[in-house]
């Protein structure tokens, strides 16, 4: 979609929203006997089929969870629309709720606009940003704060991005990308290969567009691609940095000449999980990844943590009114899921790249709900994984159960051969480009 089509699509809202809140004084000032009480708003549902990627339970609608002997009870009154817990290395899915629910994500998405751009372009690289690279960056938008004709690395935008949920750094490295439309294109292949069949990409920020769309099983396959890469890590387990600001003269003393010098300010992490709040703990031994919010989606979350030796993953979507809910409710689920390490049968799995399966196993692969589905279906199947040696970042995952031999699914290793680093309290970013 060109960028003045998304523009304009935005328009109607702006209308739209400037007409409610017009009704909304006129009924705020007319008498209480005419004014209308407003209907309840039907709690969303969803839909009784859903997509089977990773296991024919993740399609089912409502909480999947199989408890073996001794296995913790999940948390209660969770409101999340969706959520799901896995395993980062072995990729099995311990529990979901909604898993496949498409919903739109907010910034969480921003994950797949980074495995997608981020391993393009060098961190040293640097950009000259142009008023034409903040070009459809929504109303109300996050930014970071980047201003025209200054020069930044490209390490300073992803810390923009990853930090700060920079609508701004989105625009200037899509634009160093070839543009948004290119950018939002290989967004949606990198989806595809990613098996992400629920997402549709129509921003690269994230921000609420029509038919902007993805899952809580989705965001999770972004994470867990975009934690192979360091770079990726780095940047989502830090806490604070210091992003560029504008240069200022210095004033001339005695002999020695006015020179110019590059200000920095401090940003710092939306993640709540890793900064803490009054209310909620920095959570122990987290290590990013994304959070998110817009109207439409309300909050959204993915994390990472690491404990006792295991990786898992968190995602959580739209949970109920409150403050940090999302966190709150994050935080509940890894807690459940480290206590469960060995005490539930998986629900499904996450699956592999296309691209990945292809190299793994030449033949035919398997379809992706398959994979799952002999895992899950049934309580016996039993899995193993191997750290491969060379260059290969996926090994074979034979999967048995019963009568059925499903070989050429695959692990995505991460904590093993890619360590999660600690929680970054500051990054400096670069302070003198002209």
């Amino acid at each position: 979609m060109p960028n003045s089509s998304r523009r304009s699509a935005r328009r109607p809202a702006l209308v739209v929203s400037a007409f409610a809140l017009s009704c909304g004084a006129a009924l705020a000032t007319a008498p209480v006997a005419h004014a209308k009480s407003p209907s309840p708003t039907p709690t969303p549902t969803p839909p009784a089929g859903m997509s089977t990627v990773g296991g024919e339970r993740l399609g089912a609608p409502g909480t999947q969870v199989s408890p073996l002997g001794g296995a913790p009870a999940l948390p209660k009154k969770l409101t999340a629309r969706s959520w799901i817990v896995s395993d980062a290395e072995s990729g099995q899915v311990l529990a979901a709720h909604n898993a496949h629910w498409k919903l739109p994500p907010a910034s969480t998405l921003k994950m797949l606009f980074a495995d997608t751009v981020l391993p393009k372009f060098e961190k040293t690289q640097t950009h000259k940003v142009a008023v034409s690279d903040f070009d459809g960056v929504g109303a109300g938008s996050s930014l970071v704060g980047i201003k025209e004709n200054l020069t930044y690395t490209v390490k300073d935008l992803w810390l923009g991005v990853f930090l700060r949920s920079g609508n701004d750094a989105v625009h200037v490295l899509s634009a160093m990308n070839g543009g948004v439309d290119a950018t939002v294109l290989e967004m949606q292949a990198k989806a595809k290969d990613l098996q992400a069949d629920d997402t549709t990409v129509i921003s690269p920020d994230g921000y609420d567009m029509p038919g902007q769309v993805s899952s809580a099983y989705d965001l999770t396959l972004f994470a867990r691609s975009g934690l192979q890469n360091a770079d990726f890590r780095d940047y989502c387990s830090t806490v604070r940095a210091k992003f560029p600001g504008e240069w200022k003269k210095t004033k001339a003393k005695g002999k020695k000449k006015a020179t110019r010098k590059r200000e920095t300010f401090e940003i710092q992490n939306t993640d709540r999980l890793l900064t803490g709040d009054y209310d909620l703990p920095s959570y122990p031994g987290i290590a990013g990844v994304k959070n998110g919010y817009t109207s439409k989606a309300g909050n959204t979350f993915t994390g990472v943590a690491q404990r006792d030796g295991h990786t898992l993953l968190v995602t959580v979507m739209h949970p109920g009114e409150g403050h940090n809910m999302v966190y709150k409710e994050a935080a509940q689920l890894l807690d459940w899921g480290f206590k469960a390490d060995g005490k539930v049968t998986p629900v499904g799995i996450l699956v592999p790249p296309k691209s990945a399966l292809a190299t793994a196993s030449p033949s035919a692969a398997p379809s992706p709900s398959s994979v799952g589905t002999a895992q899950a279906g049934n309580p016996a199947a039993s899995a193993s994984a191997a750290t491969t040696s060379g260059g290969g970042m996926w090994t074979a995952l034979a999967i048995t159960g019963g009568s059925a031999l499903v070989i050429g699914a695959v692990a995505f290793l991460v904590r093993k051969r890619w360590p999660l680093p600690k929680r970054s309290t500051t990054a400096e970013a670069g302070a003198d480009r002209s």
